[in-house]
């Protein structure tokens, strides 16, 4: 069967998540932390992509990105990939694929679901246990967002920016989000639209998308796609 399409369009955001093979580990030690952030930035910057919101988990990654180009994520990815595969597999002396095949994505209407997704991606530590609270997880893009920590490889999108004319307005305006639960309903349409590849949002926002790439990008059976089975959040989603 051929491989579904990807339908990245420059300026609209997207919501990607990468897992290790067979959900295996693939972070062991801080400095591979450290690395990865260090090398997507490089990449992102020469493959014109801007990153919103990040988190790096013991097993998969979590990105919210702008592309410039429809070919940007996946050139950002891919060069990231050549630096830092060879890094693990070297390192701890693997051999083979470290990712589960293709990474999933999905374009976000930002309206509507963008900030959302931002938090959706920094709970993640908190969803898995493995905090009490997102500022206590190192390696997310909590600290820039919402407490004005210095992250070069963060760049805030526009609606972000909107939260407050100043950083100290603006950070506290998105901290306070955080002491709300995310709708239940978003975070179903998130997780199965990104299991899917299709995009998040209502239904006038797909089809301007099936407009502009001219192919069908909506769900490929009638109603929601079924939901992802239990278990599927946290550190395994």
């Amino acid at each position: 069967m051929p491989r579904k399409r990807r339908f990245f369009l420059p300026g609209l955001p997207v919501h990607v998540l990468q897992r290790g093979n067979n959900r295996q580990a693939v972070f062991f030690e801080e400095n591979d932390y450290r690395l990865y952030v260090e090398w997507l930035r490089a990449a992102a910057d020469a493959h014109g992509c801007a990153i919103h919101a990040y988190v790096l988990m013991t097993n998969h990654i979590h990105l919210l990105m702008t592309p410039s180009d429809n070919g940007s994520i996946s050139a950002t990815l891919q060069a990231l990939g050549r630096r830092f595969v060879p890094h693990i597999n070297r390192c701890y002396r693997r051999t083979g694929t470290l990712w589960e095949g293709r990474f999933k994505a999905s374009t976000v209407q930002a309206e509507d679901y963008l900030i959302a997704c931002y938090r959706y991606i920094e709970l993640n530590p908190v969803r898995a246990g493995m905090v009490a609270r997102p500022d206590e997880y190192p390696w997310s893009s909590y600290h820039a967002n919402a407490l004005g920590a210095d992250d070069p490889l963060v760049t805030p999108h526009p609606l972000y920016l909107a939260y407050g004319t100043d950083g100290t307005s603006r950070q506290a305006a998105y901290k306070a989000l955080f002491q709300e639960q995310i709708a239940p309903e978003q975070v179903r349409d998130l997780r199965t639209c990104l299991q899917t590849g299709t995009p998040l949002g209502n239904d006038r926002f797909r089809a301007e998308i099936e407009q502009a790439l001219g192919v069908r990008v909506g769900y490929s059976t009638r109603g929601r796609p079924k939901k992802p089975p239990e278990g599927s959040d946290a550190e395994s989603g």
